[in-house]
């Protein structure tokens, strides 16, 4: 049969469930826009910047089933997503990015968007192909998919050459997708000798990441049965309820909050799943592993990197949960005077207290602001964070009670992530509240994505922190340097922005604001209208977190430069107005 290119990716996407392509159409992909705008099946969304598409993209596979798919002009468009590929590869997110390709049937050079744009996107994609004859076209899209979700998921990469969409070409038949990979199962010996571990452990503890997102119940079932504390990374924040009495918050180390510090001060085995012991997992590799560890994760590249394992187990976590609790003795419930569960609710308590008695001198109080919002979102809620002092406020402040529905970026730690995520969310869930909390440095990067929100009418409420500064860097700055370079912000009126891109706008100034405005603001993005609401937060309490890594990265230090760091901030005090 004859078909051009462009019917042919429409076919392709079609076949693997695309419900949304994010992007903006140009001389190399109009003939595609073509075919999608015809499609009753996908939608084609088009963005503010490429790099808003890349988070929508992330976004919608994190929380669907559906592909999150990139529809891109070639050269400028890739690299303009490139964060968008970066954050999704290093998170383990799987992302169909597709684009338009040169022409390869003229012979000349010096084209427009002329680049090797595989070799351009090499370092944060699975897989890379750039399709050469329309019958390659089908097969390849599905060949990619297959890739972006076997093992680890990442993004991966399809150029499809412009000649290729516009004119028809001979296929032999339309196939059909490849069925879905098989997750891979734990090998039996490893989880004969991790079972034997832990039921010889007088105080085990769970470590939970993002690759344990599938795996809640079969993580709370092991939690129960070892009678276990478990933490979680930040990228994994809602992967084990918070309001299960076993949870204990991000981290375990001291950069933790102190019912993590706690709970797995004595641990003498650890349980870690879907887990890398990245820097903001271990707060800057500041853990002092005093336990035996069973490391099981997706992708055997990321054992003994940077803590050696008793155990390692290579397998899907679902799986790998499943095996180990037949593997353990059953045991009795615990009593309801656990001695462990008691200590990790008054720890909690606590803290919470010691958050709502700081005084934020007329400014929000973080922890009564998130207190709020928990008791106002409904359980099935999504709430996106983006990068800066306000993730950690999160991951210490707002108990995430169902998997997937809380997340940031982590490892490649885009800021800007936030509020096109966030759209992506509301796309691929529309009866669910979405909520986005967002630096104000942040929210500057991306906020114009909110036109995209106004246009298909996605009640997404964004809670913008605003305190004048990139405060993480800010805070940083400030004992070392006594000064801040590049860190202060110039005057923003938050209004305009809301005004500009449609959006209702509501200023929270201190704590008596909190209730009311995040009702308004609820109810009046319930109606499909996104809303901007200016928070004026108080930072100036330091989080655990910040607290934890300042030490950790001081204590590393030789002797000379630890005094160096030491004497030059005693000499800022006294000698910087």
């Amino acid at each position: 049969m004859n078909m051009t290119g462009a019917q042919l990716v429409r076919y392709a996407l079609e076949q693997l469930g695309v419900r949304f392509t994010f992007g903006i159409p140009g001389v190399h992909n109009t003939e595609i826009y073509d075919q999608l705008a015809s499609s009753t099946q996908i939608t084609p969304v088009r963005v503010t910047h490429e790099g808003g598409a890349a988070f929508m993209a992330d976004a919608v596979s994190r929380t669907s089933d559906t592909p999150g798919t990139l529809m891109m002009v070639p050269a400028a468009g890739t690299a303009l997503a490139y964060a968008g590929m970066g954050e999704a590869f290093l998170d383990g997110i799987p992302m169909l990015v597709v684009t338009g390709g040169v022409r390869n049937d003229h012979g000349f050079g010096f084209q427009l968007h002329e680049i090797d744009q595989l070799e351009m996107v090499r370092s944060v994609t699975k897989g890379r192909w750039r399709v050469a004859t329309h019958a390659e076209i089908v097969p390849t899209l599905f060949e990619a998919w297959r890739v972006a979700t076997e093992g680890e998921p990442g993004p991966v990469f399809v150029e499809v050459p412009v000649n290729l969409q516009l004119f028809p070409g001979e296929v032999p038949d339309l196939p059909k997708p490849h069925a879905p990979p098989a997750p891979p199962a734990p090998d039996a010996a490893a989880i004969e000798r991790a079972a034997k571990l832990l039921a010889g452990a007088r105080r085990p503890g769970l470590f939970l990441g993002w690759g344990a997102r599938a795996a809640t119940a079969e993580a709370i079932a092991l939690a129960e049965r070892l009678n276990a504390p478990v933490a979680t990374t930040l990228q994994g924040l809602s992967v084990f309820p918070a309001s299960h009495p076993l949870h204990v918050g991000m981290g375990i180390g001291p950069a933790a909050v102190p019912a993590a510090t706690r709970a797995f001060a004595e641990c003498d085995v650890l349980l870690a799943v879907g887990n890398r012991f990245g820097e903001i997992a271990t707060g800057s590799f500041g853990l002092d592993p005093r336990w035996a560890l069973i490391h099981a994760d997706i992708n055997p590249k990321v054992f003994n990197v940077n803590y050696q394992a008793e155990v390692t187990i290579a397998a899907d976590a679902k799986l790998t949960l499943e095996a180990l609790l037949r593997a353990l003795p059953p045991s009795a419930p615990a009593p309801a005077d656990d001695p462990l569960r008691t200590r990790i609710a008054q720890d909690k308590q606590r803290y919470l207290e010691e958050w709502l008695r700081h005084d934020g001198k007329g400014r929000v109080n973080p922890a009564r602001f998130f207190r709020a919002l928990r008791r106002q979102l409904a359980d099935d809620a999504y709430l996106v964070a983006d990068d800066g002092n306000h993730t950690f406020l999160v991951a210490e402040l707002f108990p995430a009670t169902r998997s997937g529905h809380v997340f940031s970026p982590t490892d490649f730690n885009c800021m800007g992530y936030c509020v096109p995520a966030a759209v992506g969310v509301k796309l691929a869930n529309p009866g669910s509240q979405v909520v986005g909390v967002v630096g104000d440095g942040a929210f500057l990067m991306t906020g114009l994505e909110m036109l995209t929100a106004t246009e298909h009418g996605l009640g997404i409420v964004y809670y913008v922190f605003n305190d004048g500064e990139l405060s993480q860097i800010s805070q940083a700055q400030a004992l070392p340097y006594n000064r801040k370079a590049c860190t202060v912000l110039p005057e923003v009126r938050m209004r305009g922005i809301a005004d500009a891109v449609g959006a209702a706008f509501f200023e929270m100034d201190s704590d008596a604001d909190i209730e009311r405005v995040i009702a308004e603001a609820d109810r009046c993005a319930s109606g499909g209208r996104p809303v901007v609401v200016d928070v004026r937060i108080d930072y100036s309490k330091p989080t655990r977190f910040t607290q934890g890594i300042v030490k950790t990265n001081l204590g590393r230090m030789d002797l000379g430069n630890k005094l160096r760091m030491i004497g030059r901030a005693a000499w800022r005090r006294v000698s910087v107005p």
